[in-house]
């Protein structure tokens, strides 16, 4: 049964509010800032950016792609996450700006990577 493009969508919506909230977590040490705002306010600009590196990537057609979909949708959630950021008047430091790059390609091309190697597998085990 083919995978439904949504769960992979979902999965990687997850990844970036969970980076967003560890990185709220090691910084503020309150991951829901201020009213519940915070993780909101530090997660947005990376699920717009996100959706648009789903977008560019037209990664419904192959979602657990590591070189077709996951790099692409790294590249892309890293620079307009950090422009967004930047236009909002969010900080992007250097050194945010290396962590968030090697720690979303971890997590968006690493967990494709992962189900990648888990398919080989499972298709080799068959």
């Amino acid at each position: 049964m083919a995978l439904r493009p949504v769960v992979p969508l979902l999965v990687d919506v997850a990844l970036v509010v969970v980076f967003a909230a560890i990185g709220r977590a090691t910084h503020d040490g309150d991951v829901l800032g201020a009213g519940g705002a915070g993780l909101l306010t530090t997660a947005w600009p990376f699920v717009v950016a996100l959706l648009l590196g789903w977008a560019v990537a037209r990664a419904w057609r192959h979602p657990l792609a590591v070189r077709r979909t996951g790099l692409p949708v790294w590249v892309v959630t890293v620079v307009v996450g950090m422009l967004l950021r930047a236009v909002s008047g969010q900080g992007v430091a250097v050194a945010f700006v290396i962590v968030a790059t090697l720690t979303l390609g971890l997590l968006l091309v690493g967990w494709r990577f992962v189900a990648a190697l888990v398919g080989r597998r499972s298709r080799a085990a068959r």
